[in-house]
């Protein structure tokens, strides 16, 4: 998470803030076996990547304080 807060700091550069970055490695990061195994598909799997980019998202905006 530092690592990929350090990258977000570069956003000016390369427009990876932490909302891009969690977009990313959102579904890398919270990974869920039980999910791909129910097989999600349209609506349902964008609304789990959602979900998966705002948790990410919000601890890379709060990295200090969680780590």
């Amino acid at each position: 998470m530092r690592h990929l807060l350090r990258m977000a700091g570069h956003s000016g550069r390369t427009n990876m803030h932490a909302g891009n970055l969690a977009i990313v490695w959102a579904p890398n990061l919270l990974r869920s076996r039980d999910i791909e195994a129910a097989g999600f598909n349209g609506t349902a799997a964008f609304m789990e990547v959602r979900v998966q980019s705002i948790v990410v998202e919000f601890i890379l905006t709060h990295v200090e304080q969680l780590f």
